[in-house]
């Protein structure tokens, strides 16, 4: 530490933001003896620069960070046995449940399939990765199968042959296969705030992911009967009450196998078109496809069928996994080798800007779109003027006014991808910073800075952030990625020590924000998708919520443009 820069904050092991400060933010306690000319430590004396940085420390613990020490070691990581014990009876592992309940045996047994079957260590043990695991989105159909149906697929592969005895329930049981190749679907509903022509593509290029490898052939009617049908629901729907959704997060959708060929979507998630915030529509769909098929849940993690969410990436492809499946059930194309379309294809929906309805809406009444929708990012500058990005697309609120005109990103700052994850501006010198996937941008005004783009999760910090924060006080950086949250230096984009902390230290705050910001009045804004929380970094706590378009003046949905909320 001795090439600490004059004012830095060193952040010490008795809590984060300078050792010895108590809960609440007060004075520091004492300290520890320290060798003596350590900065900031023991009787050795302080330099002005050493007792502002400890005041700005002091500062920022009183305010929104003060609620680190008030943490409980170890409860951002825990879950209850018995939320885990329903979850575990929800996806089927446990084989017979008792009246009574799994024994500890059962249950150990049962954490250790869902660890094998989600590549964890096999402990046993409901340990912090295990309940990560368990929280994150998915697909809300059993695992009971995927094991045994695993190992048989690749018995029939070692053997060099297609598998052809008694088959799990990913094959052929009664019912568990379309006994003919040529299907029809219909898209009954789909989420408002997606164009509908772009919907009927993802979803046609869903089914082409299936038809390319095998023998089946999909065709989409618009009315009337279907062999599969998809459509989405909110909250209980009458499948039962352990297939109700659950709201953003959780169970994404779920579908039954043939022929009942139904595939469900909870319209509470914020569904997506292309590669940026949301659950990628075309993904999602592609996986419930599978399942109408007959295909259960896949262990192998490149699978599409691997129950667990992944993000639409450029190589998105079936895996060898899924083609066996699927060719096991009806056969191989007609051609007689299956084509696994490179994700290139696929890869153009990373450039769609789904930012307006449809080429039919008039462009006089675009303004403040996002008001009708969801945003990528929000932040404000040191003059009050906020930031609102969308896809391809920005606009500017300033203090008192409504929103302006849509503008391109790339008019303003070259160089910055559509569809970016978060977004801060710093109130020390007003430069931006942006970040999407792995990588950051830093710019002064509208240049970008030598050396950026760059590799930031080479310095620690998560890959797509949900959102990101500026604190003045002590020129850092927040940024939030699910449940967790990073404090970044501004100069290096190093993450301090000991971070990063669970998000249960900004209470009430929910996991999967996509924006976050500071205003005026001295409250810390969080967004997600419709919604929004208001921290007081006073109470260290979540003091209102509500409908941010409807509720928010300041965020450019009133006025003029107040026909346009439809929250």
């Amino acid at each position: 530490r001795g090439c600490q820069r004059p004012g830095a904050v060193e952040l010490g092991p008795a809590g984060p933001w300078g050792a010895g400060l108590r809960a609440g933010g007060g004075e520091p306690s004492p300290a520890p003896p320290q060798p003596a000319g350590e900065p900031g430590r023991g009787a050795a004396p302080e330099r002005p620069a050493e007792r502002t940085g400890m005041e700005a420390a002091a500062a920022l613990a009183a305010l929104a960070l003060g609620v680190l020490l008030l943490a409980r070691p170890g409860r951002g990581a825990s879950l209850e046995r018995g939320a885990a014990k329903t979850f575990l009876e929800k996806y089927g592992y446990f084989d017979e449940p008792a009246p009574s309940g799994p024994t500890s045996v059962q249950f150990t047994e049962a954490v250790r399939e869902f660890q094998w079957v989600t590549h964890l260590p096999l402990s046993g043990v409901l340990d912090t990765s295990t309940v990560h695991q368990m929280n994150l989105p998915r697909c809300g159909v059993s695992d009971a199968e995927s094991h045994a149906a695993w190992a048989e697929r690749v018995h029939a592969l070692l053997s060099g042959r297609w598998a052809k005895t008694r088959r799990g329930k990913r094959y052929a049981q009664p019912g568990g296969k379309w006994y003919k190749r040529h299907l029809t679907y219909r898209i009954v509903n789909w989420p408002w705030y997606l164009p509908q022509h772009q919907v009927r593509l993802a979803v046609k290029a869903a089914f082409d992911l299936w038809s390319n490898v095998s023998a089946l052939v999909f065709w989409e009617v618009l009315d009337g009967p279907a062999d599969i049908r998809l459509a989405f629901f909110h909250g209980d729907h009458n499948d039962g009450l352990s297939n109700a959704f659950d709201g953003p997060g959780g169970a994404l959708a779920h579908a039954f196998f043939p022929r009942r060929g139904e595939a469900h979507f909870d319209s509470d998630e914020r569904w997506s078109l292309h590669s940026g915030k949301g659950r990628n529509l075309f993904v999602v769909v592609a996986h419930e496809i599978g399942h109408t098929l007959g295909l259960e849940h896949s262990p192998v993690r490149s699978s599409l069928m691997s129950p667990y969410y992944k993000k639409l990436g450029k190589d998105f492809v079936l895996s060898w996994d899924d083609i066996l499946a699927v060719q096991n059930l009806y056969g191989k194309p007609s051609g007689g080798s299956a084509v696994r379309l490179p994700g290139k294809l696929f890869a153009h929906f990373q450039d769609w800007s789904p930012d307006f309805p449809g080429d039919d809406q008039p462009q006089g009444s675009l303004g403040s779109y996002y008001c009708q929708s969801f945003f990528d990012a929000i932040t404000i500058d040191a003059e009050h003027n906020l930031y609102i990005f969308k896809g391809h697309h920005y606009w500017v609120v300033a203090k008192g006014s409504n929103a302006t005109d849509p503008q391109l990103l790339h008019t303003r700052w070259a160089e910055l991808p559509a569809g970016i994850d978060a977004a801060a501006v710093s109130e020390a010198d007003g430069k931006f910073y942006f970040f999407k996937g792995g990588r950051c941008w830093r710019y002064t005004g509208s240049a970008l800075e030598a050396g950026f783009p760059q590799k930031c999760s080479t310095s620690n910090l998560p890959r797509h952030p949900d959102a990101a924060l500026y604190f003045q006080q002590l020129r850092h950086l927040v940024l939030f990625k699910g449940p967790k949250y990073y404090v970044v230096r501004e100069e290096t984009l190093q993450v301090e020590p000991y971070y990063p902390r669970s998000l249960r230290d900004w209470n009430g705050v929910p996991a999967g924000a996509n924006g976050a910001l500071t205003q005026q009045d001295g409250f810390v804004y969080f967004f997600r998708d419709a919604q929004y929380w208001k921290f007081d970094q006073a109470k260290l706590q979540v003091v209102a919520t509500g409908k941010w378009a409807a509720q928010l003046p300041w965020i450019g949905c009133w006025g003029g443009n107040s026909s346009q909320t439809l929250f």
